[in-house]
């Protein structure tokens, strides 16, 4: 074995052991995470949730909030489910924590070691390059773990710019461990170099918009589904209806349902254009290395059904009836478009982008 090959296994088995560390500090992280939302459970947001669910006619208790130094004695809060017909006027929850201290500081600490696993992954996914000596996007493998890394910086520089999304943190660091934990063990592929066909400057520029597109994309999921649960919750309560203990100490912490309305709609609105250069990139390079600029390729077509399906989806959000609801609908679709493509289509799908077996 050459003196180069030892240097790059050995790098590869760093990459490995950075890997197989990082998803034991996500795990850490998940069990602050579930810690964070345990605690707020118990605070007054918790506590004044539990009462806004009275039976009608009962007389609502008072919230008891214990702080330093004494017991304060708070009125039951009024709260107003719609300024107008058919508008909501919903404030934002305060987040996992609900409020109390200790849900916030276990909180903190999940952010804290969230920031230290993407670190570890992230010199994980550096190892690997340097072991193959390219980009680190030549199988499903290194695909899964770029993809994790991009999808926790995309979080953390949302929390960098104190965008109330805290309520992320367990939602992703779960989605990342099962990704990993599917990385290493069914997807896993040994070093290898490129085929011919992949060694160009295109990789750069065509995979490294993908995977930050599925990353912002994945994003953007999350908020749809929290929108959705959400909605339902505050059409209940708008409705008279009175939602369970669990359900409505956990909804009351969010954003307001038109809160993550926004926020998902301008998450994929923002993607959307790079998705597009994405498509255009990928004719590009498919024009220097096959000899044409599109074939109907599985992977070409999924991607442009993917497109298809977000453009409808941002064309539905901005016309008046088919926003909220029906709109949200049209974005997982798109975004389970955007899964197949990537899972559905290179492991049950033979085509021009079948590289290193998977």
């Amino acid at each position: 074995m050459t003196l180069a090959a030892a240097t790059n296994e050995h790098l590869a088995s760093i990459s490995n052991t950075l890997i197989y560390s990082s998803m034991a500090v996500y795990t850490l992280a998940f069990f602050a995470y579930i810690a964070e939302w345990l605690f707020g459970s118990r605070s007054k947001v918790g506590r004044t949730a539990a009462a806004l669910t009275q039976k009608p006619g009962a007389k609502a208790p008072a919230v008891t909030v214990q702080s330093a130094g004494g017991t304060a004695v708070l009125e039951r809060p009024k709260v107003v489910v719609r300024s107008a017909a058919g508008a909501r006027d919903v404030p934002d929850g305060p987040g996992a924590h609900g409020g109390d201290e200790q849900g916030d500081l276990y909180g903190r600490i999940a952010v804290s070691l969230t920031v230290l696993a993407f670190a570890v992954e992230a010199g994980g996914v550096v190892a690997r390059a340097l072991s193959v000596e390219r980009a680190p996007w030549g199988n499903m493998y290194e695909f899964n773990i770029t993809f994790s890394t991009v999808a926790v910086a995309v979080y953390l520089s949302l929390l960098a710019l104190k965008k109330n999304i805290r309520w992320l943190g367990l939602p992703l660091v779960t989605t990342v461990l099962l990704d990993l934990g599917l990385a290493v063990t069914v997807l896993y592929t040994a070093s290898d170099q490129l085929v011919p066909a992949l060694h160009s400057y295109w990789l750069y520029i065509h995979v490294s918009t993908a995977i930050f597109c599925g990353a912002v994309f994945y994003v953007g999921a999350v908020g749809t589904l929290m929108y959705l649960f959400k909605d339902n919750y505050e059409n209940k309560l708008a409705n008279g209806g009175q939602p369970g203990r669990f359900a409505t100490s956990v909804m009351e912490r969010l954003p307001a349902s038109a809160s993550l309305d926004k926020f998902s709609y301008r998450v994929n609105a923002a993607a959307f254009p790079l998705w597009t250069f994405t498509i255009i990139a990928g004719a590009i390079w498919a024009g220097d290395a096959w000899g044409r600029y599109w074939g109907w390729d599985p992977k070409e077509t999924w991607a442009f059904i993917t497109w298809v399906a977000y453009a409808c989806y941002l064309h539905a959000r901005a016309t008046a009836g088919w926003k909220g609801r029906k709109a949200a609908y049209i974005a997982l679709i798109a975004f389970a478009c955007w899964l197949f493509n990537y899972y559905g289509v290179n492991i049950f799908v033979t085509g021009k982008h079948s590289y290193a077996g998977v």
